[in-house]
């Protein structure tokens, strides 16, 4: 069982490898093929026909289980129960558009070979300005030899049906027009009895009616024989009675044409009169008019004068407006500078007496550095004397060891003085560090303890020790004041100027019991 759901002749773009694309005119019919088996089945077939060409037939069945495939290849979101009213909408879209000139919704039928043979793809393109999109598209094949011949076969009984349809439709057009001419034919003759009848009747009637008119007239040309002589009796009278009252009008008209002259004369004294009354009323007419005018030029320029002056007042005032503020402004920030001023002068004065208790410091640690320098250097100077007066007694090994505690007391004494250099740079612009500031109150300190455990060892290797001990102390904290130069922090510190003596007289007391 079948069930036709569409049939149309739509224009179709075929394209086919290596030929140029042409538009042609296919039939597209649609049907829905039913079978009443032990499961019932419903196949879409889709058949593409060329009227003029009969062997062109392209035709495709569509199963339930093949839509699913298409579905999931081509992203349908429909189902097999819609797909053929979707399918024929767009079809129908298509065809409301093939005439225009820029149709948004195409069909392409596309063949991979040269010729239109095998397979093609018949697919629904829409077109806009950015892509083409492509809505459908279904595999086509080529209807073989049996289903062309039942397509034929199909073709020539529905031509034999519509053939005898035809011929009964003919036949019975052929005996409803023979008994309408026979009906047509009767009336005809009877109407042309009816017409000879009609003819008849009209002479006769028209006869009868020119000689009663010709009658008629000749009594009407008689009764104006009579009216015409009696209307000239009467036109003859009236011209008489006319004339004696044309004279009489003609009197009363001269005698009237008298007054008139005599008006006139008075009429012509009072023109003249009246046009010099009105020749002077122009000359003040035209005074009044220039007097007018001038005051009208005036009025426009006070106006203009006025609206400038407006303009003027309403300029200066919103320039007033602005200068008060201004002004209000300016006051503020005076007030603002003046606390500025004084929150500066403070702090001015506070950074002063911090410049001046800074430079106090600095006073106070360049003269304990100098102490300092000094009693570096003494004993620096009677360490050597002690280790030139002992190289004549003590071994090779000693002598090693006093030349390198010499070289390591020279070291310090450079250390220090780059740390008096330091100290003269925190003095121009930068604070002392914290171990700056420090290191010449640890230095008396550790060498008073050193001194201490020195006396207290007698041999000179112990004496050695301790002085390489002291050594590297020194070389140690001198390294430490070079490191905390970047780290600088206002730490002072009163720093006892009796350490330095008194570790020189006792080192000096040591040395002296040792020789």
């Amino acid at each position: 069982m079948k069930e036709q759901l569409f049939n149309k002749v739509l224009q179709v773009i075929v394209r086919c490898k290596d030929c140029e694309e042409r538009k042609a005119n296919l039939r597209v019919t649609i049907e829905l093929q039913l079978t009443t088996s032990t499961a019932h089945r419903r196949d879409l077939l889709v058949r593409l026909i060329d009227d003029i060409d009969p062997y062109f037939l392209f035709n495709l069945s569509i199963s339930e289980e093949d839509f699913q495939s298409l579905k999931v290849q081509q992203g349908l979101l429909i189902d097999f129960a819609s797909f053929p009213q979707k399918f024929i909408d767009l079809l129908n879209l298509c065809n409301s558009e093939q005439e225009s000139d820029s149709p948004r919704f195409l069909l392409h039928l596309t063949c991979q070979s040269s010729v239109l043979e095998g397979f093609a793809s018949f697919s629904v393109v829409e077109t806009n300005a950015f892509k083409h999109l492509n809505h459908l598209c279904l595999r086509l094949v080529q209807g073989s030899d049996r289903e062309l011949k039942d397509y034929l076969a199909a073709c020539l009984s529905s031509l034999k049906a519509e053939k005898q349809a035809i011929d009964l439709k003919l036949k019975k057009t052929e005996d409803d027009l023979s008994r309408q001419l026979s009906y047509a034919q009767q009336t005809l003759s009877e109407k042309t009895k009816e017409l000879e009848k009609l003819r008849s009747e009209w002479t006769s009637q028209t006869s009868s009616l020119s000689s009663r008119h010709s009658q008629e007239l000749q009594l009407e040309r008689e009764k104006m024989v009579e009216l015409q002589n009696r209307f000239s009796h009467e036109t003859e009278r009236l011209r008489q009675e006319l004339e004696s009252a044309q004279k009489k009008s003609m009197q009363q008209l001269q005698s009237r044409e008298a007054e008139l002259e005599s008006s006139c004369r008075e009429l012509t004294e009072r023109k003249y009169k009246n046009e010099s009354t009105i020749r002077d009323l122009k000359v003040k007419l035209v005074g009044a008019e220039e007097e007018c005018k001038h005051l009208k030029q005036q009025v426009l320029t006070l106006r203009r004068e006025n609206s400038t002056l407006d303009t003027e007042v309403h300029e200066k005032e919103r320039l007033v407006n602005q200068l008060q503020m201004r002004v209000a402004v300016l006051e503020q920030e005076v007030k603002d500078k003046d606390m500025l001023m004084c929150r500066t002068k403070e702090v001015l004065e506070a950074t002063q007496h911090q410049k001046e208790s800074v430079e106090e410091n600095a006073e106070s640690k360049e003269l304990q550095l100098r102490r300092l320098e000094e009693t570096v250097k003494s004993l620096s100077e009677e360490l050597l004397k002690v280790g030139e007066s002992y190289l004549c007694d003590v071994n090779g090994c000693w002598v090693l060891q006093v030349s390198k505690l010499t070289e390591q007391l020279e070291a310090a004494v450079q250390k220090l003085n780059e740390s008096k250099e330091v100290l003269k740079t925190n003095e121009n612009g930068e604070e002392p560090s914290a171990t700056a500031s420090t290191h010449p109150i640890i230095i008396p300190i550790t060498l008073f303890t050193l001194v201490d455990v020195v006396f207290s060892s007698y041999p000179l290797f112990f004496l050695c020790k301790a002085n390489c001990v002291l050594i590297s102390w020194l070389n140690k904290q001198l390294n430490e004041n070079q490191l905390s130069r970047k780290a600088p922090s206002p730490v002072h510190v009163e720093k006892p100027s009796g350490y330095s003596s008194e570790l020189r007289v006792r080192v000096v007391y040591w040395l002296h019991f040792q020789l």
